[in-house]
């Protein structure tokens, strides 16, 4: 059933996750300096679920059962339309900027429970743990990439075999696996998914790492040790992004950690591994997921953008109005992917309603070129402004009265302009601000690799028999006329 920020909040104290922060371990997250911030704004999320305004745009019934909408199997447009809503309402609270709530891994595992045959003897695991996911409500994270040793040579070609993720041994329990995995985002999670990601070549030994599975975050030999935090500090004043949704990344180590054989879904099968995402319509599904939430990323920075610039009469002129209009431009057309993946989603090989994937790969290609220019844009308005930015401490010190008067802007308090622009400077210049964008380049992986496979999937033929035929049109009037 849906949960409740306190459910989250005592399952994390109750089995918090094995999280490692500079060389300790962390015993209760919800009270950590560096954690707290995060597990409050995720327990906002589960508690708006529950909020009477809310609850039928966040959840669904079935069987006299409220779930998150995120679990919700589409049939109809309309039920797709409900599972963008509920992503887009839970992306606002958070500015756009929390990557991993657990909506998008619950996209994933939807839509490969609706498309469970494709799992052969582990189908009934796929379904299984989607209902358990469903009914808990569990968070969940996931670790993609392998540790960047060397990105020349295959898995099996490492210093060590086991520095990828891979199958040591099968035992009558299950499987038991060692290695790492980067970069698990947002380890506050019940759950750790490890998926397909990059794509595993063919070859002796490739088999060991061809796998899926799902564990609980305190499982004994898991380890995720993390970077260092990027919390300015407490003050939703002085740090108003990072206080609130520094998400965290990880790297994953597993010591030889047993997976059951209920939590296999995966195991030694190449070609499923490289064809999960597209086959299942997990990658339609998580793209829907990551649209809307971009949507709403960039209306933030269009509302930061147009305030700051009114705030200190910037926006009478032309230059300062061009750049906002850029903004615009760019959310009209991340609107306009979003509206013809809903409008435009056909059924997959299983029956599972998928949202249109030529225009969610458009999205998801297009964005992470767009950010670094929005972000670009916030700093060329906000100029000198950004840095000048004194602390929630220093209105409230002696010299509160000049700053008042200095830092005022022309439709703006001091305080006010103030509060604005550190929200832009956490949004940008912020150590948060910077591995935002570092995270939006490489959201879906190598930005080159991604217009190969786009140019590899995308059904060029239409296109380019509409040109012969222009051609063999001319050429036939050409030799009428020379006629």
């Amino acid at each position: 059933m849906a949960r409740t920020g306190a459910e989250y909040l005592e399952a994390l104290k109750t089995r918090p996750p094995n999280l490692w922060y500079k060389g300790e371990k962390v015993e209760d997250p919800t009270t950590h300096p560096v954690f707290r911030g995060i597990v409050r704004t995720m327990a906002a999320l589960y508690d708006l679920q529950h909020d009477p305004r809310y609850r039928e745009v966040l959840t669904y019934e079935e069987e006299g059962k409220r779930h998150g909408m995120s679990f919700l199997i589409p049939k109809t447009k309309e039920d797709l339309k409900r599972r963008g809503q509920a992503y887009k309402l839970w992306a606002d609270q958070n500015l756009g900027m929390m990557g991993r709530s657990p909506d998008y891994l619950n996209a994933v595992v939807m839509a490969y429970a609706a498309s469970a045959d494709y799992f052969g003897e582990f189908a009934e695991n796929v379904r299984n743990y989607y209902r358990y996911l469903r009914d808990k409500d569990l968070a969940t994270t996931h670790a993609l990439t392998n540790p960047q040793v060397n990105r020349a040579k295959p898995p099996s070609a490492q210093p060590d075999p086991y520095i990828p993720v891979g199958v040591v041994k099968q035992t009558e329990k299950g499987i038991v696996v060692r290695g790492a995995r980067m970069t698990a985002t947002f380890p506050l999670a019940d759950e750790v998914l490890i998926f397909p990601s990059t794509l595993l070549k063919e070859g002796p030994g490739s088999e060991k790492y061809a796998i899926a599975f799902a564990l609980p975050t305190s499982t004994p030999g898991l380890h995720f040790v993390c970077r260092e935090a990027l919390v300015g500090g407490d003050s939703p004043f002085d740090h108003p992004l990072s206080s609130r949704v520094e998400e965290m990344d990880c790297l994953v180590i597993f010591d030889d950690v047993l997976v059951p054989w209920e939590r296999v879904f995966i195991l030694g099968n190449v070609e499923l591994c490289n064809n999960a995402y597209a086959a299942t319509g997990a990658l339609n599904h998580m793209a829907h997921q990551v649209v809307a939430l971009k949507t709403a990323k960039t209306e933030a920075f269009l509302g930061v953008a147009a305030l700051m610039a009114e705030g200190i009469g910037a926006d009478v002129y032309g230059h300062v109005q061009e750049k906002i209009a850029e903004i615009i431009v760019y959310l009209e057309a991340m609107r306009a992917f979003w509206t013809r993946a809903e409008e435009e989603a056909k059924e997959n090989a299983y029956g599972l309603l998928c949202p249109d994937r030529k225009a969610l790969d458009g999205a998801r290609n297009l964005y992470p070129r767009l950010y670094p220019r929005i972000r670009e844009i916030i700093e060329q308005i906000g100029a000198s402004g950004l840095i000048t930015l004194p602390s929630e401490k220093d209105f409230k010190g002696p010299l509160g009265p000049f700053l008042e008067k200095f830092l005022q802007g022309a439709a703006l308090e001091a305080k006010e302009r103030v509060a604005l622009f550190r929200l832009a400077w956490d949004m940008t210049l912020s150590g948060f601000g910077a591995r935002q964008e570092l995270y939006e380049r490489f959201f879906f992986g190598d930005p080159v690799r991604m217009y190969q496979t786009l140019y590899n999937v995308y059904n060029k033929e239409p296109y380019k028999e509409r040109i012969r035929a222009f051609l063999k049109e001319s050429l036939k009037v050409f030799e009428e006329v020379q006629a």
